[in-house]
């Protein structure tokens, strides 16, 4: 419908750079435009002569084909669009027979996106800035898939380099993996013969030249994936390439090699660099092969980039990590794009702030992090102090505990923009009322109570027999479509979730004004059939942003 207005316009004005888009008060119609304030300011007219002109040339006939009732002028220049209560009954009908396809497009059909997330580095833990990550890479590659676009996700690990060295480091000396890499970077910020010691191991590392050294290496590698892959189940994500920098280095440092005098060059100390200024777009001059050849982070990513194109001929290639790596990604990108120039044009670089606690910024180096399953543990708790006293088995509240502990953790990720930094609030977190996951999951277990309830007595769900009005709820469940689309375009799962939230608000609303299962009401039929097409679009919704749906709360 959104559409259908805007091309209507379009062909009355002969411009394009308006807006149409539902209204925040109710009372101002079903969609409004402000096409007229934008041609005022160029005509030099009044807002409201330019609205009215514009009605006057809307075909009555062509709106109600559409499904449109009456269109207004309001203050100060707006057009109001008011549809037909047929058009929201057979919103519902459709989401009816759509079921899980409901909510989806094609808007990006033909595209191919390949999704970078997560990343977590062996022997290191996968702590609450992975878990963001993931949150976000998870979401975003569910949303553009459901906008028609195939996708490929992948995850990057960094299992050579420093960190893995320092870890060695203190494995060798008996210290528990977890500790290990914290303890192996004390040792070299604080000792220069273990800094040596740790040089040396990196080197070996590298070029696997020390049997004892790769037997390390080796078993904590394995150790630190199978971890991994426990904690992607329990986030119900999955990956289709893991790629490792022990597979990207080499190539990525014959790139470079190869490069010499007409991208890369000499520096001070026989590194390699990349002098950033002097291509375009202009960033910053960077390091590809240190002073001893081993390639860097940047080295390596050049080699990831070779070895993504080989496994999946994408359009677009996406990476999501924090922030603070902006700066990286700046130069990382236009290097890239010099050393295969087909990817000119193809790398996004989706950063997102810091999920912080209110302790405040976490840091691996130290060992002050707070590990993603530490964190799931200590919302679980307070989940199942919520849920102690409800008739549930042992297994149900283990199943219901986990799925809402999670879903509150995402849902405090998703719920704004991913470029802000987040203080997570644990008590609101898992608040059952408001703006929060397990409210969106409990308004859904609300609904499927009730669609037990109407099976149990027979009440089929029908939209035969419709009541004089049509509520809130029909009309808010026709704009499903459109908050995926936008969050597709965009990139922004919070479009998602503020509609899911009310959505939400509008069925809890709903079902405290109506019996909706009664016997003896003749629009029962229909006040069923609306709650389960609230919750085909609630599970539709939760499921791009990677939360479950329990039935039960």
């Amino acid at each position: 419908m959104k559409d259908e207005i805007k091309k209507i316009l379009e062909k009355i004005t002969g411009k394009n750079n308006f807006l149409v888009e539902a209204p925040k008060e109710k009372t101002h119609g079903d969609y409004a435009t402000n096409v007229a304030l934008v041609l005022s300011k160029k005509a030099g007219k009044n807002p409201l002569e330019v609205a009215n002109e514009i009605v006057k040339k809307l075909s009555s006939g062509v709106l109600k084909k559409i499904g449109i009732e009456k269109v207004e002028v309001a203050s100060p220049g707006f057009i109001n669009f008011y549809l037909k209560d047929e058009f929201f009954v057979e919103n519902l009908k459709e989401i009816l027979k759509e079921k899980e396809n409901y909510g989806k497009n094609q808007n990006l059909k033909g595209k191919k996106i390949i999704i970078e997330h997560t990343q977590p580095n062996p022997f290191k833990a996968f702590h609450i800035g992975h878990l963001m990550n993931n949150t976000i890479g998870q979401s975003v590659a569910r949303i553009i898939k459901a906008n028609g676009t195939t996708v490929k996700t992948a995850t990057y690990h960094g299992d050579v380099g420093s960190h893995v060295a320092k870890a060695v480091w203190a494995l060798q000396k008996g210290i528990p993996m977890k500790d290990a890499y914290a303890y192996g970077h004390k040792g070299y910020e604080e000792n220069e013969s273990s800094k040596q010691e740790i040089l040396d191991i990196n080197k070996k590392i590298y070029n696997k030249s020390d049997k004892q050294i790769n037997a390390i290496f080796k078993k904590g590698r394995k150790e630190s994936l199978v971890n991994f892959e426990k904690i992607y189940k329990k986030l119900d994500s999955k990956f289709d390439f893991h790629f490792y920098e022990s597979q990207t280095g080499d190539i990525g440092k014959k790139l470079v090699l190869k490069n010499i005098g007409k991208i890369f060059e000499k520096g001070e100390g026989g590194a390699i660099i990349f002098k950033g200024e002097n291509f375009e777009p202009k960033t910053h001059t960077r390091v590809f092969l240190n002073s001893e050849g081993l390639p860097t982070y940047e080295g390596k990513e050049v080699g990831l980039a070779k070895i993504k194109k080989s496994k999946f001929n994408y359009n677009i290639s996406i990476t999501v990590t924090a922030n603070e790596q902006d700066a990286f990604f700046n130069v990382v990108e236009v290097s890239i794009g010099e050393v295969f120039n087909e990817l000119k044009g193809k790398l996004k670089h989706l950063s997102h702030g810091l999920l912080k606690l209110p302790s405040g910024k976490m840091s691996s180096r130290t060992g002050n992090i707070i590990s993603a399953e530490s964190m799931i543990d200590r919302v679980k708790e307070k989940v199942l102090e919520k849920i102690k006293d409800r008739d549930f088995s042992e297994l149900e509240k283990k199943e219901i505990t986990e799925k809402v502990a999670i879903g509150a953790i995402k849902y405090s990720i998703l719920k704004q923009s991913i470029g802000s930094d987040i203080v997570y609030d644990l008590e609101k977190s898992v608040s059952f009322e408001g703006d929060s996951g397990p409210y969106l999951q409990y308004s859904y277990a609300r609904a499927m109570s009730v669609l037990r309830k109407a099976k149990d007595e027979k009440i089929k769900p029908s939209l035969k027999k419709v009541p004089t009005e049509i509520s809130q709820l029909e009309k808010m469940m026709s704009h499903f479509g459109e908050a995926v689309e936008k969050a597709g375009k965009e990139y922004e799962p919070h479009f998602v979730a503020l509609y899911l939230t009310e959505l939400a608000r509008e069925f809890n609303n709903y079902y405290d004004n109506n019996k909706i299962v009664d016997k003896n009401d003749e629009f029962s039929d229909y006040r069923v059939a609306l709650t389960e097409a609230f919750s085909i679009i609630m599970k539709n919704g939760l499921w791009l942003l990677g939360i479950e749906t329990p039935e039960k709360m």
